[in-house]
């Protein structure tokens, strides 16, 4: 079955929203480096379209109803928005969900040390990565340290045109005879992902002065002190913004499309769709790149709390009835898949790969070798979906992740698929998937928001 590039369909008023939708999809990127900074970012979108934290509710003991709004959070790291149908919730929800977690390079708790006339940050890389692909750009600095008072501070270092930046040292070509001889696994190892953040001292005669000059940089302009390093989450992530790539201007190239693209695309569609029958859903959690864990992660009971809350709130609330909510719901696990590269043309299998350009993805089954730990989605599951794309005229595509034998991968399919829902995964091809630069099309961007929107209408 052959697609044609999603480009070749478009009229001019199209090409606006295109445009106007990858725009506004920058900006997120932008906005959200973080979880954090997306929780942040998507409460403000949400509440700006009429959401209502779903705490105004409970303290308030009112009662949600039909065409309510409301939105759940957990940690400031996941949130879960509502848009309240006309079916009781027993009957099932359309439920969009992405995780906005992506891989990066986290700071120990112990970190800064002087070596050689340079100050440092030591970290731990978080997630799936090429190490080597860390070493050598510029790198900013986002998060959060929190002082024994319950002080936040908020840190952001690195973005703006004036900020400094900073960098992963790598080994100088002319040297590099014996590095070169190692596997890519081990070119860089973990251990020497160590951030350089100074080089000057403090004073001549202080042996340890260029990371005291660091504390004191630290502590006169973000108030911290070396012991805060303790109760701080900070991220280390590429320096930059969202950019338009190519001389057409057809892509996107920018750091965490890995999942905020489905993250934005799930977002964006949810706060458009008004009026619906069936309870529309969206899940952006933490966590996937790690297995979902944690109690922001999937795996965690947040999201099957918030139901419950919400029924709650609806005078509807039994155990049955929370069961039977989520197993008579539909889901779009919305994941990114891989795009095909035809520089690494043997590691794809061409009929069965995401082309950039084509349309939303659907992925039956994700999993490694015989699917391992893959959902594979009912077949007539897909049937339906098939039509509600088609007409609604969303271009999509089916895709494996490669060929069978060399990997494979995992999403959030199978959590929510334990609850006896249908799930799929679905969403956007994407290149240099987990490296510091991912790249997407803007076609696929529009499609996707196209998809998500038709899915919660018409589900």
């Amino acid at each position: 079955m052959k697609r044609e590039s999603a480009w070749t369909t478009y009229t001019e008023e199209q090409l606006l929203e295109l445009e106007a939708v990858n725009l506004r999809y920058r900006q997120f990127l932008d906005a959200g480096k973080t979880e954090r900074e997306c929780v942040k970012e998507i409460i403000r979108q949400a509440e700006a379209a009429g959401y209502v934290n779903l705490e105004e509710f409970e303290k308030n003991g009112k009662k949600l109803k039909t065409g309510d709004k409301v939105y759940t959070v957990m940690m400031k790291k996941a949130v879960t928005l509502f848009n309240i149908g006309s079916r009781k919730l027993a009957k099932g929800m359309n439920i969009l969900g992405a995780h906005i977690d992506s891989p990066r390079l986290d700071v120990k708790q112990n970190p800064l040390y002087e070596e050689g006339g340079f100050s440092y940050l030591d970290t731990h890389y978080y997630g799936g990565i090429k190490k080597y692909q860390w070493v050598a750009l510029p790198l900013a600095i986002h998060g959060v340290a929190v002082k024994k008072d319950g002080t936040v501070c908020e840190i952001c270092i690195g973005e703006k045109e004036d900020d400094p930046v900073f960098f992963i040292s790598d080994l100088l070509v002319h040297l590099s005879q014996k590095q070169l001889e190692k596997k890519g696994a081990v070119v860089v190892e973990g251990e020497d992902l160590n951030l350089t953040v100074g080089n000057i001292p403090l004073s001549v005669n202080d042996k340890k002065s260029v990371k005291e000059n660091t504390l004191r940089i630290i502590e006169e302009q973000y108030g911290i002190r070396e012991e805060d390093f303790i109760s701080a989450e900070l991220e280390i992530v590429p320096a930059g913004k969202a950019r338009e790539c190519g001389l057409d201007r057809s892509m996107i190239m920018a750091y965490g499309q890995d999942d905020r693209v489905c993250a934005y695309t799930s977002l964006e569609a949810m706060l458009s769709t008004k009026a619906v029958d069936k309870t529309a859903v969206c899940i952006l959690v933490d966590k996937e790149e790690i297995g979902s864990v944690g109690a922001t992660g999937m795996r965690s009971r947040f999201f099957e709390n918030s139901v419950a809350r919400v029924m709650n709130c609806t005078d509807c609330y039994s155990e049955f009835d929370l069961r039977m909510a989520l197993q008579n719901s539909k889901m779009l696990s919305s994941d990114v898949s891989s795009a095909y590269d035809p520089i690494y043309d043997s590691s794809y299998e061409k009929k069965n790969v995401a082309y950039l350009s084509k349309g939303m993805v659907f992925n039956k089954f994700t999993g490694s070798r015989g699917k391992s730990g893959s959902n594979d989605a009912n077949a007539e599951y897909l049937a339906e979906l098939r039509k509600i794309m088609d007409d609604n005229n969303v271009r999509f595509q089916t895709a494996e992740l490669g060929k069978v034998d060399l990997g494979g991968g995992g999403t959030i399919a199978y959590i929510l698929a334990l609850y006896g829902m249908d799930v799929i995964d679905s969403g956007v091809a994407v290149l240099n998937m987990h490296a510091p630069w991912e790249v997407t099309s803007k076609a696929d961007v529009y499609e996707v928001k196209k998809g998500y929107e038709a899915f919660l209408k018409n589900a």
